[in-house]
């Protein structure tokens, strides 16, 4: 679930294939240099690409606990080891829509059999599928820990480092809100079929709190959440009426998305005028408009 694997130091390699959650956090106390791993999508490609060389594997294929979900106080406890084939059937995309969008197009059959939630959020890659949708839904994280240890952790900490997993914890589940309310999720690749996205976006209507929320992936290191432009275009919404917009609207709430995730450059500082956006990026903010326009179109309908 992790390719953030320290290089060994030595030749022997363990490997741990623990049964329950504990005597997986246990074998991770035991040895800290191991990586948990799961599917392996993105951990074994970097071991076939000779990037990393983990000290130790805690393998957790065999955690039935973490392969499924529950209900937990209106909320949806999903487990780390869910894979993207599993997230895309449809009695999971009729519990949340948008991260089921995501797991279909999270690559080729291989990798959608095989590649997991907790892997998806750990390894954080800026076009992981699933990330955008998760901080839309504003998702938190379960971490277990040594010694019956565990913590929450918002989802937006941990992709913009501002916590990591600490020794011996284990990403164990992912706790999502039921909004039982419309959610999208586009993205846009270079090339037809699976591919990695080059800008993707997740829109969310929470009716209860009367809020828009829309975070935008790949264009960064982590998502990107237009907090000015989620307040302005839910300030547009009759939350108790028909809640559709004009297209005038949806077009300049994808603008605005689309500017506040890939700014103009600064103006100089002599008072000249302000340099022109490349065309690649120019290119990627007319793309992140455009999904966010449907995006938003698609939820509102």
């Amino acid at each position: 679930m992790s390719t953030h694997a320290p290089h060994a130091a030595q030749t022997d390699r363990l490997v741990a294939l623990p049964a329950t959650l504990d005597e997986a956090v246990a074998a991770l106390a035991e040895v800290p240099a191991a990586v948990p791993v799961a599917g392996g999508t993105d951990l074994m490609a970097g071991v076939n690409a000779g990037l990393l060389r983990p000290a130790a594997l805690v393998g957790l294929g065999r955690l039935a606990e973490l392969r499924g979900w529950a209900y937990q106080d209106g909320h949806a406890l999903l487990g780390a080891c869910l894979t993207h084939a599993r997230m895309s059937r449809p009695d999971f995309a009729a519990l949340i829509p948008a991260l089921a969008a995501a797991a279909r197009s999270a690559g080729p059959p291989q990798v959608r059999n095989a590649g997991t939630l907790g892997g998806n959020i750990i390894t954080a890659a800026p076009s992981g599928d699933t990330l955008p949708v998760l901080a839309a839904l504003d998702a938190t994280l379960l971490v277990a820990g040594p010694e019956g240890e565990g913590r929450q952790i918002p989802v937006s900490h941990l992709l913009a480092g501002r916590d990591r997993l600490r020794p011996g914890e284990l990403l164990a589940h992912v706790r999502v809100p039921l909004l039982h309310a419309p959610q999208t999720f586009l993205k846009a690749t270079s090339r037809t079929g699976p591919a990695r996205a080059s800008a993707s976006v997740s829109v969310v209507l929470d009716p209860v709190r009367r809020e828009v929320r829309c975070a935008v992936g790949a264009v960064a290191p982590m998502p990107l959440r237009p907090l000015d432009a989620e307040r302005w275009v839910a300030s547009l919404v009759d939350w108790d009426g028909e809640r559709g917009l004009a297209p005038e609207a949806l077009a300049a709430f994808g603008d605005y998305v689309g500017m506040a995730c890939i700014p103009d450059p600064a103006a100089p500082e002599d008072g000249g005028d302000p340099p022109q956006l490349p065309p690649a990026l120019a290119h990627m903010r007319r793309t992140v408009a455009a999904l966010a326009r449907r995006g938003l179109g698609r939820a509102l309908a």
